[in-house]
């Protein structure tokens, strides 16, 4: 087994690929028109003078994707990120070690047995995860716990400044996010490699600890201070109710797109679109919005292409 690298798209990538969305406009298409729909109301989202979140899950972290997400930010389009822990591992692993192209029919004993972790059609090396991550949060986490309570925002961005000096730096979305002041938040900051090591870590040091509190603190206070509250969402669960959550604190968002490839029948909220949201006060009636039924890394690449080209941004 000796798979190929996983590389990084680039928003320079996507802007070739703007001419093909254009041509959605009169195409007739099903899904096809929601991209066109997508990318005209991100192009309105750039260029309005509103506060951006944009929020995730991990998995797209694992893949090239990673590399619109870093240029979002790098290029000043982003405001606040909420996303899942999972996205601070594949991080530091993909800044310090290389992930691999793979497939879902691969047969996951054989995976198992060659050193690998599938993660859908992307191979994540065993010692580039568990060990990796651990080696690199310990040595952090000694350094900051005789703080005391240290907050979720702070803990990233610390990893970040962190990953800066790595030789992978340059695809680090929480390296990009430290040296822009882009804050990321992370509600289930427990839930992962990063989570466990600081749960380790506080089992031998009971007086570290987080204080998520905090964060919920700073992201009131980045609600009430929004003129306009936008944000694209790929992706759901708790990255997306998180966002949507603390919408309904401004009177719901003002401009939203949404991609997911979940179903609205079972009454998720990953599957809900947007439109349902507009009965929770987490949308504005008023609001220009889209949901994009559709797999975020074909979908996002085509819809940001497009915004950023029509926009000029």
């Amino acid at each position: 087994m000796n798979p190929d690298p996983v590389e990084d798209v680039r928003l320079t990538d996507a802007r070739e690929a703007a001419a093909l969305v254009d041509a959605f406009d009169d195409a007739g298409g099903f899904v096809a028109a929601k991209v066109s729909s997508a990318a005209n109301t991100l192009e309105r989202m750039l260029t309005a003078e509103s506060t951006v979140v944009l929020s995730f899950p991990a998995a797209p972290v694992a893949t090239g994707m990673r590399g619109l997400l870093v240029d979002l930010v790098r290029e000043g389009h982003v405001d606040a990120i909420v996303t899942t822990c999972g996205t601070l591992d594949h991080d530091i692993a993909r800044t310090k070690a290389t992930y691999r192209q793979g497939s879902f029919a691969l047969d996951d004993v054989e995976v198992a047995e060659h050193g690998y972790h599938r993660l859908g059609s992307v191979l994540v090396p065993e010692e580039a995860y568990g060990p990796l991550v651990e080696d690199t949060v310990r040595p952090l986490l000694g350094e900051i716990s005789g703080e005391g309570e240290v907050t979720g925002r702070r803990l990233c961005g610390e990893i970040g400044r962190l990953l800066r000096d790595e030789d992978g730096a340059e695809g680090s979305l929480l390296a990009a996010c430290a040296n822009e002041d882009v804050p990321v938040f992370v509600p289930g900051l427990t839930d992962g490699a990063v989570g466990s090591q600081v749960w380790s870590w506080w089992e031998q040091d009971r007086g570290f600890s987080l204080d998520l509190l905090r964060d919920e603190h700073e992201i009131s206070n980045l609600v009430e201070d929004a003129d306009e509250l936008d944000a694209l969402m790929v992706g759901g669960g708790i990255s997306k109710h998180h966002t949507i959550w603390w919408a309904q604190f401004a009177d719901g968002l003002d401009r939203a797109v949404y991609i997911t490839t979940a179903s609205e029948h079972d009454g998720s909220l990953s599957g809900a679109r947007m439109r349902e949201a507009i009965s929770w006060n987490k949308l504005k009636a008023e609001a220009d919005h889209v949901t994009v039924t559709g797999e975020a890394t074909a979908i996002l690449p085509l819809v940001l292409g497009a915004a950023l080209e029509r926009s000029g941004a």
